[in-house]
């Protein structure tokens, strides 16, 4: 196999096609879901077991919870313009009674992916104390706080961070249920092989079979 070849199937590798999604598709995605499911499950380990060795000792292993609003609103803008990019060349979703459903609940992740860290900045900048990140002040610190902002923002924050927490779960579930009761193929688009000849997905198999006999 020619140097020209080899580059030409890298590249393929890197963006999506109609049967499987690519690597920076699959890097957005999985990097969005390790801050995600880290920060939601040190949350609950610091309401479950409480400010003590154990907690100290598991927050060392990953970002601070501030860093990771950070990290996600970072991930977000590059992962939307992306998905525009891509959208043609996508995995195609089955067309149900549930698709607009799902379209939605795809739609609020993205907002919420936005608008929770977005309340924690806003909050930051209303108590007038700022925020800081690796030496780099994101927010300025003014002293000055800002009381009909600071308000929304401690009132929302919670509520919507653990709506995005359901939706996870809600993902999760519907991604293990493809996988392991219909076996159709959906999980494997985004953690499979990147060869398209092995992303076909069992109706596919059931088709192509049916057709040859």
């Amino acid at each position: 196999m020619s140097v020209g070849t080899d580059t030409m199937i890298e590249a393929g590798r890197l963006r999506d096609t109609p049967r499987r999604y690519g690597l920076v598709s699959r890097a957005f995605h999985w990097g969005a879901a390790y801050l995600l499911l880290w920060q939601f499950a040190t949350l609950l380990g610091w309401r479950w077991l409480g400010d003590g060795p154990v907690m100290r000792a598991v927050s060392l292993a990953g970002p601070y919870h501030g860093t990771v609003g950070v990290l996600v609103l970072a991930l977000l803008l590059p992962r939307v313009v992306w998905s525009l990019a891509e959208r043609r060349r996508r995995p195609a979703g089955e067309r149900t009674m549930l698709g607009p459903l799902r379209a939605a609940v795809h739609s609020a992740f993205y907002v919420l992916m936005l608008v929770v860290p977005g309340l924690a900045l806003l909050r930051a900048y209303a108590n007038g104390k700022g925020y800081e990140l690796w030496d780099v002040a994101l927010i300025p610190a003014t002293g000055v706080v800002v009381e009909w902002l600071v308000l929304p923002a401690d009132r929302l924050h919670g509520p919507l961070a653990w709506t995005l927490a359901v939706l996870i779960a809600g993902h999760i579930s519907m991604a293990l249920f493809h996988a392991l009761a219909r076996r159709d193929g959906t999980l494997r688009r985004m953690a499979g092989s990147l060869s398209d000849e092995h992303a076909v997905t069992s109706s596919e198999r059931v088709t192509s079979s049916s057709r040859s006999a």
